[in-house]
């Protein structure tokens, strides 16, 4: 009876303390509680959700194709200006060599996004392992990089070509080159290194990203823990990766216009010749990365889902096959040797 009595009174008093807890205690633990279970889940959840693919039933295997197609031709066309350009004496100049690193990160950025692609079109899940898609977002970013880098240094290298021709060699020596090269790949590696590695580590509320690919501000944005160091070091990368290349190539063109301008119809017929696939292809690939900084900081929503996956692609399936085209139609010399290894009978 003593161990009931007692028992019965421990019951009592805690009934007690708990009627005393107000509803809204109950309300904010029961909500904390869901938001950290939440968060647990999500963040230890193996896989992305790629929420922009579209149920187009038996079309996916056409887009399939039409993709497959793109990258075979984007794979050949920048094979084979790459090969072109590394068997001839005759283009090995400064400039022909940053084309060749410019094909070549081409097929890097190529193979970092196409093969995924082409799986997840055929698949009704559009789920893709957090490793994997980490992988996907450091080749896109480095390529992305190295492409910007690269047109970059090849503005400065038209710039000396046509301001200072005289001096063009003794500028732009092969030691000078190489360390250019060298300078932008390294870049790119490591400072992709840093925000990958700073996004790997959020804590992730979510799991879908509204991409059709990986994405590292898509997969920021997923996440319920603090990014202020993310967006500290996503601003100092915009200001080093683009803003100082862009006034750098805005001055080089300020600079060859002026020559230009004020110089011969021969300079003036040397600037277009091996500017104008320069310029276009920089326009190209700013376009099209405007397209996706916009979509992805704005509500697009009122644009036609086909369009706003299109627009997302376009740097990374237009530029790599527009660059050979242009290159090679535009460069007397790149269009000579492609003469010779195919020569166009007449009958």
């Amino acid at each position: 009876k003593g161990c009931q009595k007692l028992s019965v009174t421990f019951l009592q008093k805690v009934d007690q303390r708990f009627l005393t807890v107000s509803p809204e205690h109950f309300v904010t633990f029961s909500f904390q509680h869901q938001q950290m279970q939440t968060m647990i889940n999500s963040t230890l959840v193996p896989y992305f959700i790629l929420g922009a693919y579209l149920d187009i039933k038996q079309l996916k295997y056409l887009f399939f194709l039409i993709a497959l197609c793109l990258y075979i031709v984007t794979v050949g066309s920048n094979v084979l200006l790459s090969v072109v350009i590394a068997v001839n004496r005759s283009l090995h100049e400064p400039m022909y060599i940053f084309l060749f690193v410019l094909f070549v990160n081409q097929l890097f950025g190529s193979t970092g996004l196409f093969p995924l692609l082409l799986v997840q079109i055929l698949s009704d899940l559009h789920s893709v392992s957090v490793p994997l898609c980490f992988l996907q977002v450091y080749l896109v970013h480095v390529y992305l990089s190295v492409e910007f880098f690269n047109l970059t240094i090849m503005s400065y290298d038209r710039y000396l070509a046509i301001c200072h021709p005289l001096q063009y060699h003794s500028l732009m020596t092969a030691r000078k080159v190489a360390a250019l090269i060298a300078a932008e790949w390294l870049i790119s590696f490591l400072g992709v290194s840093v925000f990958t590695s700073m996004s790997f580590t959020l804590h992730r509320c979510k799991n879908v990203i509204d991409k059709v690919f990986c994405n590292n501000y898509s997969i920021v944005k997923l996440a319920c823990s603090d990014t202020t160091s993310n967006n500290i070091y996503g601003l100092f990368s915009t200001v080093v990766g683009v803003v100082l290349p862009v006034i750098l190539i805005f001055y080089t063109y300020m600079r060859i216009l002026t020559v230009c301008y004020s110089g011969s119809k021969k300079t003036r017929q040397k600037a277009a010749s091996t500017c104008t696939p320069h310029l276009a292809s920089l326009l190209n690939f700013t376009f099209g990365c405007g397209f996706d900084v916009l979509q992805s900081r704005f509500n697009m929503d009122h644009v036609p889902s086909m369009v706003r996956i299109f627009l997302s692609l376009y740097f990374l399936t237009c530029q790599p096959l527009f660059n050979p085209v242009m290159y090679g139609l535009k460069l007397s010399k790149i269009r000579n040797v492609l003469k010779t290894w195919f020569p166009i009978r007449s009958t």
